[in-house]
Parts: C-alpha cells; sequence; structure tokens
C-alpha cells in the first residue's frame, strides 16, 4: 500500500477520491477481520469460553477478553465458572477503560455473590473505577486542569464504596489502599468546598462563602484546606461587621496556624481573598473582562 501511494506523485481530483474509497473499504474490511477474529467460537464450551477469556486476559487484550466473558455469562449463568467469570469481567472492563461498565459489573457481582471470599475486591474496585471517573483522563495528563473546581460527585461514590470496603473487610489486603484514598478524597472534598466560597466572594454572596468555609472546619478538621477555610470565614465576617465570630474564627487560625499565612511578619491578620471590586460600567458590560 505504501509503494502504491509513492508512485501517485500528482494525482487528480478523481484519483484522489478513488484512493480514499479504496482506503476506507481496506479499513472495513480489517475491522471485519478483527472483529471476527476476536469473537468467540460459534457454539463454544462454557470451558473453551473461559479460556479464550483467561488466554486474552494474559496477552492483555481486556476487550477480547471482555467478550469472551460476556459470552460466557449470558450463555452458561449458572456454570461452573460463572462466578470467577463475573469477577473477571469486572478486572477486564475495567482495563480496558471501560471505568462505568466495570462499575456496573462490580455492583452485579456483590449483588449476586455477597458472601463470596472476593467481594471485597468488588468493592475495590468499584471505588478506584469511581475515583478515576472523578479525576478524569485530562486532569491525569495535563497537570494545568484545576480538579478542586469540578464537582467531586464520582468521587463522593468511590469515598462510599472505600469506607463499605473498610467497615466491611477490615482485615482485606485491599484495605490500606482504600484507606489512603480514603484520605484524598476527603482532601478534595475540602478543596473543593473552599473553591465554592471563594467563587461566592467573587459574586459577593459572602454568607454562602462563609457557610462553605464553615463547613470545611466542621466536616474535614484534618485537611489542609482548614487553614484557607478559616481565612476565609475571618475576611468574610470582618466584612459583615460580625466581629465576634470573626474573632473566634481568628483566635482558631492563631492557635492553629501562628506562623502561618494568614499573619504577615509583624503577626497581624492579612486578608487575602476579599478585594474590592470593580464596579465601573465597562466592567459590568464586559462582566470583568477588561478590568
Amino acid at each position: 500500500m505504501s509503494v502504491f501511494f509513492q508512485l501517485v506523485i500528482h494525482p487528480t481530483k478523481q484519483t484522489m477520491k478513488a484512493l480514499l474509497n479504496a482506503a476506507l473499504a481496506a479499513l472495513i474490511m480489517c475491522f471485519i477481520l478483527t472483529g471476527c477474529s476476536s469473537a468467540p467460537k460459534k457454539d463454544a464450551t462454557e470451558q473453551e469460553l473461559y479460556e479464550d477469556a483467561k488466554k486474552a486476559i494474559k496477552l492483555r487484550n481486556f476487550s477480547q477478553a471482555t467478550v469472551a466473558l460476556e459470552e460466557l455469562e449470558a450463555n452458561y449463568p449458572f456454570g461452573t465458572y460463572a462466578e470467577q467469570a463475573q469477577l473477571d469481567l469486572v478486572y477486564a472492563r475495567y482495563s480496558a477503560l471501560d471505568l462505568e461498565g466495570s462499575i456496573l459489573a462490580a455492583d452485579r457481582f456483590i449483588r449476586l455473590h455477597p458472601q463470596s471470599p472476593n467481594v471485597d475486591y468488588a468493592y475495590y474496585i468499584k471505588g478506584i473505577a469511581n475515583y478515576h471517573l472523578d479525576i478524569g483522563v485530562a486532569s491525569q495528563y495535563f497537570s494545568s486542569v484545576d480538579i478542586s473546581s469540578r464537582d467531586p460527585g464520582n468521587m463522593r461514590q468511590a469515598f462510599s464504596d472505600f469506607s463499605e470496603l473498610i467497615t466491611r473487610f477490615p482485615s482485606s489486603q485491599y484495605a490500606a489502599d482504600a484507606q489512603r484514598r480514603m484520605i484524598e478524597i476527603r482532601n478534595r472534598l475540602a478543596e473543593y468546598e473552599v473553591h465554592a466560597a471563594r467563587y461566592y466572594i467573587k459574586r459577593e454572596s459572602y454568607i454562602a462563602a462563609a457557610n462553605r468555609a464553615a463547613h470545611v472546619v466542621e466536616n474535614y478538621p484534618t485537611t489542609p484546606a482548614i487553614e484557607n477555610a478559616l481565612i476565609i470565614m475571618i475576611e468574610v465576617y470582618q466584612h459583615l461587621k460580625l466581629e465576634e465570630q470573626a474573632t473566634d474564627a481568628l483566635s482558631v487560625l492563631r492557635l492553629n496556624y501562628p506562623n502561618g499565612k494568614g499573619f504577615n511578619d509583624q503577626g497581624e491578620f492579612f486578608p487575602q481573598f476579599i478585594v474590592e471590586q470593580n464596579r465601573s460600567l465597562l466592567s459590568v458590560v464586559t462582566f470583568g473582562l477588561f478590568d
């Protein structure tokens, strides 16, 4: 194919169209042949399907493994390999980056085999899949993506999955990693609340900002986001002339972060988040784009 294209030095429009059609036909034929080669054998036995799946997993061809395992589950739902095949399907879908499919397979395994000695693995993979669904591919490969600004819906579900794993199976081999990820998730949830508080400050919704910051202090007291949350509370309370609340928050900040970023070199409180907005007509019309 490459030699043929090298011979066509100045193709006409008709020639180029013919070449594109030929290439498309070849590509379609390639997909057809690939699909046929990866499909399970017709009337395959349960053992043949399971052996095909195992071989595909060993070769890291997880898409082909998924096809074989789904075929096995459909044709032999109560067979010898049914339970193991359902568990392997959780792994195969996850490894093929089908995170939502992996979660569905894990939920099904948990529902059908709650007493299985391997059910802790299903909880773990379910949590891991939800964890990565929340982070997303872009934020894993591009450091400029700020995940603290995104609603961590799947992250909350991952926290619930890991929590149930640890509660039900405290001695599981996956418990330690689940515990570590739960700490990371709590930090992420706290950062999201601080991000929301800062958003409300920009919109001059100060009560909402104070409530989001207070939520961090009350519900995530051991996270790194606490310092910023306290600073936001102090600034907002001072701005709203709520002196008692501001004094209380300032005492907590000084007690826990005496040398932190909330204070200048003289030990005085250092506001950081509330700035006077430019309310000029140009600023209002352009939504602040030309400030």
